[in-house]
């Protein structure tokens, strides 16, 4: 009998030793459950050849294959990579939908005796239970959101917090993303399921009755949406802004994107577009500085010319006032460490 999920937070406790994914790699790589391993029974190959074939000539040909890619398969991952078990071991399997996937690859793991069930609904469920947490209901969480302007080393401070014992949500780690226009990350963004489900598992793991720190972002991280109940959590959340002095933040931001400021024509790139925002002459400037290896100087004229006006714009349009200020007197370690233990202290009001 498979198991029913009828909440996100009761799907996380589901306390089985070990989730398995048995999709093909590539679904598995769009989005999976939080520390889901992926024994595929059908890869990606074999899975579209089971899907044309029971598109093109016939259901009971495809299932007849399939289940012998399945059966093969998952024989060799009992053997290769879940041998190690002892008799006690109590996986939990899904596939796209709670079907033949799942179904035959439980049943051969309860044949050897391990306790093995199946969710209900697969992956379909647990997207439906994902949508329902951040797209209908209101974020059970009181939001507290970091603000200032850029290079006042938020994303840092909020790693600071999280080891104090401070309940955080690094949003730009989990979109992979520095949140600028300069922002891109090795890697790339994972896509908008995974960094749904990275939200969704975030805050199922914290605490509703205290307050969650997040750096203040905007509707979208790069790439990534905001899903609408974390949105609007955050859009009426209070806010504590950061303040540094300018050349801190400059060192600081010549640093933290020394990848980007290295590579000329990939910066170029990134910032040409400004032209119809800035205009022509500020841009060529900058362009003369990344010509001349000036890392220094076009990091500060980008906060003074670009970043600094589009933060003061946004706030003003929001009509946000913070209702507590941290001013970072240096962004060294010790400055984010003495900056750290001011915001832990005005998070006392929450």
């Amino acid at each position: 009998m498979s198991l029913k999920f009828t909440t996100l937070p009761e799907l996380y406790a589901h306390g089985f030793d070990t989730v398995i994914d048995v999709r093909s790699p590539a679904e598995y790589a769009e989005d999976h459950l939080p520390g889901a391993i992926n024994l595929p029974v059908l890869d990606n190959e074999e899975r579209a050849r089971v899907g044309t074939i029971y598109v093109q000539q016939s259901p009971f040909l495809a299932r007849k294959l399939g289940a012998a890619l399945v059966f093969r398969n998952a024989a060799n991952h009992i053997e290769q990579h879940l041998s190690h078990h002892e008799g006690g071991w109590r996986p939990l399997v899904y596939c796209w939908r709670g079907g033949q996937r799942s179904g035959s690859f439980t049943w051969m793991l309860q044949q050897i005796g391990w306790r093995a069930e199946v969710i209900e609904g697969g992956y379909r469920t647990y997207r439906r239970l994902v949508n329902r947490y951040l797209y209908d209901d209101p974020l059970p969480h009181r939001l507290v959101a970091l603000d200032g302007y850029t290079g006042t080393a938020k994303t840092e401070l909020l790693s600071l917090l999280a080891a104090r014992g401070v309940q955080v949500v690094d949003l730009e780690g989990m979109a992979n993303h520095r949140g600028s226009l300069l922002g891109e990350m090795p890697g790339g963004q994972p896509s908008q399921k995974a960094f749904e489900s990275a939200l969704a598992g975030a805050f199922c793991a914290l605490d509703p009755s205290r307050p969650v720190v997040v750096e203040a972002e905007s509707s979208k991280i790069g790439e990534r949406i905001l899903p609408p109940s974390l949105w609007t959590a955050l859009r009426s959340a209070p806010r504590i802004e950061v303040t540094a002095p300018l050349e801190a933040r400059t060192d600081y931001l010549v640093a933290a994107y020394d990848d980007i400021l290295s590579d000329a024509e990939r910066l170029k790139e990134r910032l040409d577009p400004l032209r119809y925002h800035r205009g022509h002459e500020i841009v060529d400037d900058w362009f003369a500085l990344i010509q001349a290896g000036d890392k220094h100087a076009l990091t500060r004229s980008l906060m003074e010319r670009h970043y600094d006006p589009a933060y003061l714009k946004s706030r003003k349009s929001h009509g946000t006032t913070p209702v507590a200020q941290v001013s970072a007197r240096s962004l060294d370690a010790a400055g984010l460490e003495a900056t750290a233990v001011e915001i832990e202290t005005a998070l006392a009001q929450f």
